[in-house]
C-alpha cells in the first residue's frame, strides 16, 4: 500500500518540468537558508541553547524535527524521493511553528519582519507537492514506477 502511495501519476511534459521547477525552486532556497544551518554542528550546537521550544519537548528536539523538516525532507523534495511523506512532514511542521511559534504573523513590522509570507508559500507548495507527488522527473518514479489514471 505504501508503494501505491509513492507512484508517480502520469502527467504531460509541462505538467512534469513544472513539478520539477517547483521542487527545486522553492525547497532548495529552504534548505539553504534554513535546512544546512540546522544541519551544520556549530550551527546546530549555538541554536540549541535559544531555540524556540515550538512542542514543548525541549529545544533540542525541537531543533531536531526543525532540521528533519527544513534540511533533510527539503533535500528529499529537492530529489523527488519519498516526496508525499516528505512534503506532508514540512508541512506539519511548519504549520505548527507558523501558528505556535510565530502566531499566523504574515506581514511583520519594523527591522526583522517575520517573514510570514515565506511560511505561507512553504505551506502552500508543500501540500500542493503532497497531494500532486513529485511528478516524472523525479526518483520517486525511478523507484517505484509510474501510475497511468
Amino acid at each position: 500500500m505504501f508503494k501505491k502511495f509513492l507512484f508517480v501519476r502520469s502527467l504531460d511534459r509541462s505538467a512534469n518540468l513544472g513539478l520539477l521547477i517547483l521542487r527545486i525552486g522553492v525547497f532548495l532556497p529552504l534548505f539553504i537558508k534554513h535546512g544546512w544551518e540546522k544541519l551544520y554542528p556549530p550551527y546546530f550546537l549555538e541554536a540549541a541553547k535559544f531555540f524556540p521550544d515550538t512542542f514543548h519537548i525541549g529545544q533540542v528536539p525541537t531543533l531536531i524535527v526543525a532540521g528533519i523538516s527544513d534540511g533533510i525532507c527539503s533535500l528529499l523534495l529537492i530529489l523527488g524521493l519519498v516526496t508525499r511523506p516528505a512534503a506532508t512532514y514540512i508541512f506539519v511542521i511548519l504549520a505548527a511553528a507558523w501558528s505556535f511559534t510565530h502566531h499566523f504573523v504574515f506581514l511583520g513590522k519594523g527591522l526583522e519582519p517575520k517573514h510570514g509570507e515565506l511560511i505561507v508559500m512553504y505551506l502552500t507548495v508543500s501540500l500542493g507537492l503532497a497531494l500532486l507527488g513529485p511528478g516524472k522527473y523525479s526518483l520517486d518514479r525511478l523507484l517505484f514506477g509510474e501510475k497511468v489514471d
